[in-house]
């Protein structure tokens, strides 16, 4: 828990381009060309055009990054920092891995930190080109090695929800029917103008608008289409994942492979931003502050089922607050893969009309290290389009690591 209240200024993020790198037969995502520092450059700069002299009173970036090698290695907070014009070179830089819920541990780095500078403002998010650097193209030793693999249980994440849905008995269709709302509902928010006041346009090639809107959303998906797109992953299950799950989960006969590639969130290239600090840090330049961040939370769990660790974040959240699920106005729930969302909303029994309103990732896609970001930034923006007070983020990442933030908006 903080021990001084820390203000939500202000929140942006880009929008989310197909995470591909172009081929002599394709073109790549739209902002396959775009270095991931660049990406944190247009969002300073939008943040300073929307709050002017928030720049010269930064003291802090942290961002958060998963692929750090290639175009985002070496050390991406920092290069973003030289590549801004508008950050001083004394702001302090923190670059760091979480898993898909790097993003959201650096606002909260970034928060705690700022306790302590009263005076400054801070800076965090996170940023990734999956289109430039490639899911686990980090080639960890223990992607790979299968001595390493059966001493660690490690297994990729989507082996966790499938996991997840064989335990809670789901079916194809409960996958199907929550990917299409995903869908339908960003298309909505859209076309509604939702996302207008959030997500920053990108320039690039003398200023010309490369990508307005977030581009995986699939307007004219029907459930006729997910019914006929078969399970994928259960060739993957084969390879000793499944075994070594059963080991532990013995009163299972087998994993029932229910995803297919559209239950599971599109690769993206991304990048968010959120501008925090103190009350009197924000007074110095005039800023208003839009939310208060009233509690964190980071948790761990098994690394075989993997993607409990958000839910356990979310009850450790609430409990911690004295709250329960109904006091929450609005979710956004990070939708690692379809079952996820689904399990949320059947143990929990939570009003499907609170969680991810504006779509998820499912439709929109999964920029790793910018997701915890993104997230709190769709529901800054609700909270206030909907004129509703305390939100939470829930997100979790394979290993079994799980974060999760309640919010609340300032009058």
């Amino acid at each position: 828990m903080l021990s001084k209240n820390i203000y939500i200024y202000d929140a942006v993020r880009t929008p989310r381009a197909k995470g591909k790198s172009a081929s002599l037969k394709k073109p790549g995502g739209a902002l396959s060309k775009v270095l991931p520092h660049d990406l944190i450059k247009y969002l300073i700069e939008a943040i300073e055009q929307r709050n002017p002299n928030s720049a010269t009173n930064i003291n802090r970036l942290a961002l958060g990054c998963v692929g750090q090698i290639g175009p985002q290695g070496g050390h991406i907070a920092l290069v973003s920092r030289l590549a801004s014009s508008l950050l001083k070179n004394d702001i302090t830089v923190r670059t760091l891995n979480n898993y898909c819920v790097s993003g959201l541990s650096a606002v909260f780095e970034a928060a705690l930190w700022a306790q302590n500078s009263f005076q400054g403002l801070s800076l965090a998010g996170g940023v990734e080109s999956l289109s430039q650097v490639g899911f686990l193209e980090d080639k960890a030793s223990y992607y790979n090695d299968p001595d390493l693999i059966k001493k660690l249980n490690w297994a990729p994440p989507v082996m966790g929800a499938e996991l997840i849905a064989t335990i809670d008995g789901l079916k194809k269709s409960d996958l199907d029917d929550i990917t299409l709302l995903s869908h339908q509902r960003a298309e909505n928010a859209w076309n509604k103008g939702f996302y207008d006041k959030s997500v920053i346009s990108i320039p690039y090639n003398n200023g010309e608008e490369i990508l307005k809107k977030d581009a995986l959303i699939k307007p004219n998906l029907t459930i006729e289409k997910l019914t006929q797109l078969k399970p994928f992953f259960g060739a993957q299950g084969t390879l000793g994942y499944d075994a070594m799950m059963l080991n532990h989960y013995p009163y299972l006969k087998e994993i029932k492979h229910l995803h297919s590639i559209a239950n599971c969130p599109g690769m993206a290239d991304g990048a968010s931003l959120i501008l925090l600090g103190t009350k009197e840090a924000g007074d110095k330049i005039g800023l208003k502050p839009r939310a208060r961040i009233v509690d964190f939370t980071e948790t761990a769990d098994s690394p075989v089922i993997q993607l409990s660790a958000g839910f356990k974040a979310m009850e450790k959240l609430l409990h911690n607050q004295k709250m329960n699920v109904n006091d929450i106005d609005r979710y956004e729930f990070m939708e690692a893969f379809a079952a996820l969302p689904v399990k949320f909303l059947n143990t929990y029994n939570v009003d499907i009309n609170k969680v991810n309103v504006n779509g998820g990732h499912l439709a929109m896609g999964h920029p790793m290290g910018a997701t915890g970001a993104i997230l709190i930034t769709t529901l800054l923006n609700e909270l206030e389009y909907s004129n509703a007070q305390k939100g939470m983020v829930v997100a979790q990442a394979g290993g079994g690591i799980g974060a999760a933030m309640i919010i609340e908006r300032v009058n």
